[in-house]
């Protein structure tokens, strides 16, 4: 069967693009006749469901499409599924807010680590999640105590942890005695002494200094605190706690192609806007279905765009999308109303009154729907 000209046939109002794709399914498939008609009916009705009439006010429906959900969101935190060590991340309306506000610094900044095809096994995983994960001298010690006598600070080795994450005592010995410092380490039994190059040195200074020795990095990506090997449909991945996605894109073994942040700021950054406009999708219609909530991704797609069109990332509030509409008046009804007329009335601003919101605050017709269009009628004379 010609499948090409039974959708010509069917249906002519499908766009190209939809109806080249539905002819390469139905291809792909081998259906027969009657399977063919029940999917091209079936793609009429879902593509008419994907239509709005002109001058429907896709803004506001989107707005209330979004919001009232949200109401039923939880101020929560969830645990990664499957996983004894879970990354803890923020969820619900607290991660919606970040979102939509284009926050510059999240409250928990994590990545999708993908591998490549060599790495997909769980040591693979794993050999790159240590490569990733930050560690510090605290995670590789046991034990840690000032000898008063001598005047040095005295840190036990947790060989096993050392093992684990691919260090060696030399290696720490190493990063240690980097950069400027006031102390020297020394190895002696699997034990690491701190000297300090001073002669005259009070116990709270040896404090400080054992403080600042613990903080130190040894490995990894500064930032990632936490990197959790996870196996989905048969494919090992890595989930992040801490972000730097530039740094990860080049450890061995890492997919570059599709790992991603979930900081958009970030993904702008290093991908661009498209990036950062489908990291604004992704995640805030994830964070919505989660709940359990249902909102058309369409909604979603259009705060994306809103956010995103000028090819900067904007938030939706006073310092970025509503804060830069052209109407004086739209701009006064969201926020800091004196503010907006009083800085308006010094330029001279004129509004225009082409949007909803202006025309409601003025009692008139708002430009939505037939309120769109001027029709009069002029009858014909003899």
């Amino acid at each position: 069967m010609d499948y090409e000209e039974k959708v010509d046939e069917m249906c002519e109002e499908l766009p190209e693009k939809v109806r080249s794709r539905l002819v390469d399914r139905m291809e792909d498939e081998d259906l027969s006749e009657a399977e063919a008609e029940e999917l091209i009916e079936n793609t009429k009705e879902a593509y008419d469901k994907c239509k709005f009439e002109p001058g429907e006010a896709i803004g506001v429906v989107s707005a209330q499409s979004i919001s009232e959900p949200a109401t039923q969101m939880t101020m929560r935190t969830y645990h990664v599924a499957g996983s004894a060590q879970g990354v803890e991340i923020t969820q619900g309306l607290p991660r919606l807010i970040e979102i939509v506000d284009a926050r510059k610094t999240i409250k928990t900044p994590s990545m999708d680590v993908y591998l490549k095809d060599d790495y997909q096994t769980e040591e693979g995983a794993r050999e790159v999640a240590n490569e990733i994960r930050e560690t510090k001298m605290l995670d590789v010690v046991t034990e840690d105590r000032i000898d008063l006598l001598n005047l040095v600070v005295e840190f036990d080795l947790d060989t096993d942890s050392l093992d684990n994450i691919g260090l060696s005592e030399e290696e720490v010995i190493s990063n240690l005695n980097k950069g400027r410092r006031k102390y020297e380490a020394e190895s002696e039994d699997g034990m690491v002494k701190i000297v300090p190059k001073e002669d005259d040195i009070s116990v709270r200074d040896l404090q400080k200094m054992k403080n600042k020795v613990m903080d130190k990095h040894l490995k990894g990506i500064k930032g990632i605190s936490q990197a959790v090997v996870t196996e989905t449909d048969g494919e090992w991945s890595i989930q992040t706690l801490g972000t730097n996605l530039k740094k990860v894109l080049k450890v061995e073994g890492v997919d570059p192609t599709r790992t991603v942040s979930g900081d958009p700021r970030e993904m702008q950054k290093v991908f661009g806007i498209e990036a950062c406009r489908n990291t604004i999708l992704k995640e805030g219609h994830e964070t919505i279905m989660e709940q359990g909530l249902d909102v058309d991704v369409r909604h979603m797609m259009l705060v994306a765009d809103t956010m995103t069109v000028d090819g900067e990332i904007k938030a939706i509030g006073r310092y970025g999308v509503a804060g830069e509409k052209g109407s004086v008046l739209a701009r006064a009804s969201f926020e800091v109303t004196v503010r907006h007329l009083t800085e308006a009335s010094i330029k001279g601003e004129v509004d225009e009154l082409n949007s909803t919101v202006e025309n409601v605050i003025i009692n008139q017709t708002v430009p939505v729907g037939t309120g769109m269009y001027e029709v009069s009628y002029n009858p014909q004379t003899e």
